[in-house]
């Protein structure tokens, strides 16, 4: 068999060469990556049959928010929810 440099599987034929950093586990790029696992998060939420509302609000709000919710334990998307359920039940 012949060495061939672009094979990367047989590692007793590199066994001299250093590379640097962890190996790659994932063939695509990073923002490939990035917009497949957001595919899939979409996806998983429509199954589990939620839908997704988006807002701006001001930092101060942010914060008061995240403040609220670390408080309580929760994740500041449920904190939200919970706010929205109690005005809409009133």
């Amino acid at each position: 068999m012949a060495k061939e440099t672009s094979d990367r599987t047989t590692i007793d034929l590199f066994a001299t060469e250093k590379r640097r950093g962890r190996p790659r586990s994932n063939p695509l790029p990073r923002d490939q990556q990035l917009k497949i696992n957001k595919r899939n998060q979409i996806q998983r939420d429509r199954a589990n049959g939620l839908k997704r509302i988006e807002l701006k609000v001001s930092q101060d709000l942010y914060d008061a928010l995240n403040e609220k919710a670390m408080a309580s334990n929760i994740s500041r998307s449920q904190l939200i929810e919970l706010i929205l359920q109690k005005q809409v039940n009133l």
